[in-house]
């Protein structure tokens, strides 16, 4: 049997193909573009997360202290952060194609920028074009996908894209590690450079745009609920990351573990992220993208509360870890493609506050992460982001009955 996707309604403006599926399996068509979408999120994850690794390097090319090179992630966070929406209703109201082509384009630019900055200050010019470049493409993804997966599918479609940022985490970041040690850091952007402009072009190809069409206008109302729906993801990231930025800390301070057991329990964290994000995008397809993220958030809960209880006792925190990605991370995508389902029509807007709301819950998370460890204990971290995903969980449930 074939599975005609419908005409994409004209607030998406775009289609890649009329069929996605045959039999249930995906055509030809579907493959190339999740495909491409998640090699397009792994570069760009890439290029967010080898940054850390890179630093002590960088800062000694520029002869500044490493603190002044780790303005390179502040400039391209906070560009990121404040562009991402501007583009997400620009991509509403004008198609995604065109954005996407363009973000990816400017990604190649500022990459050889980076690659060869003569100057510090340079270099941070290049990471505010960066961090704007993303903005156009990460969140403009997420909503073609929506926009063009079939309805019973668009949950494991979302967790598909989203694994490709994630991979970038275990895979991108100590795979530039290796090649700055063999090439030099600036190879490292040169290369990603190369990548984004075969990628513009690629996208150029693959998305094929329909008419625009006027949209309803963005009132207060629908403004206001978007952005209780997003707070939901800025409670998430504050769980999250309160705890993973000090992560590494708190395993040295708390259980004197070596370097190796540190980069082990990354790994282990890694694995679970990319688990969870794949099995929440089959579980919401089936039982349904309110029932899952509420759900994963309340079970996200359970597993920082429990890795507090088993933060000293060894080897059973690698389980641990492994269980707090799993779930944090289903939880992730799965709110995801709730916010995907809920704003059809706003859908670049929805997934543009959204990534600006992960952004801030970082930010806010990192701070306040930092404020524990010095004022109290490490240990007291996971007790406390358990506290935050729960209540995560008790906003998450009640904006779904208010939806209702």
């Amino acid at each position: 049997m074939v599975l005609l996707e419908r005409h994409i309604k004209p607030a998406a403006n775009i289609h890649v193909a009329t069929r996605v599926e045959v039999g249930g399996k995906l055509d030809s068509s579907g493959k190339a573009v999740l495909v491409v979408a998640w090699i397009t999120l792994f570069l760009i994850g890439t290029d967010l997360f080898v940054v850390s690794p890179l630093l002590p390097f960088i800062s000694q090319t520029y002869q500044v202290d490493p603190a002044a090179a780790g303005w390179m992630v502040t400039v391209f966070s906070i560009t990121y952060a404040a562009s991402a929406p501007l583009f997400g209703r620009l991509s509403d109201r004008k198609g995604r194609r065109g954005l996407i082509v363009f973000g990816l384009g400017l990604f190649a630019l500022s990459n050889a920028l980076t690659a060869y900055a003569p100057t510090y200050g340079w270099l941070i010019a290049s990471r505010v074009l960066a961090g704007l470049s993303v903005a156009s493409v990460t969140p403009l993804i997420y909503a073609a996908i929506g926009d063009m997966a079939p309805s019973h599918r668009k949950g494991t479609w979302l967790s598909i894209v989203v694994s490709g940022h994630l991979t970038s985490l275990w895979i991108g970041a100590p795979l530039g590690s290796f090649l700055e040690h063999a090439m030099g850091w600036r190879f490292i952007f040169g290369l990603m450079a190369v990548a984004g402009a075969v990628l513009s072009a690629t996208h150029m190809k693959l998305w094929k745009t329909a008419p625009a069409a006027r949209q309803a206008s963005f009132t207060a109302g629908n403004g206001a609920a978007m952005a209780a729906s997003v707070s939901v993801t800025f409670v998430w990231a504050i769980s999250v990351y309160a705890l993973y930025v000090y992560l590494g800390e708190g395993l040295y301070s708390e259980l004197g573990a070596s370097p190796s057991e540190i980069a082990l329990s990354v790994t282990f964290y890694g694995i679970g992220a990319v688990i969870g994000n794949l099995i929440s995008g089959q579980l919401t397809d089936k039982f349904g993208v309110v029932n899952i993220s509420n759900a994963t958030l309340l079970l996200l809960a359970a597993a920082l509360i429990g890795l507090g209880f088993t933060f000293t006792a060894g080897d059973w925190v690698y389980l641990l870890l492994f269980l707090w990605a799993l779930t944090g991370y289903a939880a992730f995508s799965s709110y995801q493609a709730r916010l995907a389902a809920q704003y059809p029509l706003k859908r670049g807007t929805a997934m543009a506050w959204n990534n600006t709301a992960l952004y801030a819950g970082i930010t806010a998370g990192s701070f306040a992460g930092g404020y524990v460890i010095s004022a109290f204990d490490s240990f007291i971290l996971p007790f406390l982001s358990g506290g935050v995903a729960l209540a995560g969980y008790v906003l998450s449930v009640i904006l779904s009955r208010v939806r209702k």
